[in-house]
């Protein structure tokens, strides 16, 4: 079994490019102890919590279609609803304890996981 640091994601819009180009497909990497511990001393995160996650993805973010470089700047233009997939799909692959099975459907065969991660979630309550 290999150990995977890198994840391919699609946009649900896509970012639009100073060109007019869209850009929907990319990869995030797994993040870094220092990827979240260095944003927290960046003056746009002291004076605006909330810019944490834009540094963040900008850091973990290795490809965007066509584009030669990620930056704060690509972040920020992207659409809301871009970016809040964003920010799930990085607490996805980052999450620790993902819980989930491996079955077969009982009328076709086919094998899949589930995630049951939810399930954790709810013990608590």
């Amino acid at each position: 079994m290999e150990f995977r640091t890198e994840y391919e994601f699609e946009l649900p819009r896509g970012y639009v490019d100073e060109n007019g180009s869209l850009h929907k497909r990319g990869v995030m990497r797994l993040a870094t102890a220092a990827d979240e511990i260095l944003p927290m001393r960046d003056q746009r995160v002291q004076q605006n919590p909330s810019y944490l996650s834009i540094i963040l993805l900008a850091r973990v973010i290795t490809k965007l279609g066509d584009l030669r470089a990620i930056d704060t700047k690509v972040i920020e233009r992207l659409f809301t609803s871009d970016l809040a997939f964003l920010q799930n799909f990085y607490r996805q692959i980052n999450e620790v304890e993902k819980l989930s099975v491996r079955t077969v459907c009982p009328k076709c065969d086919h094998e899949f996981e589930v995630d049951i991660s939810f399930l954790a979630e709810t013990e608590g309550n």
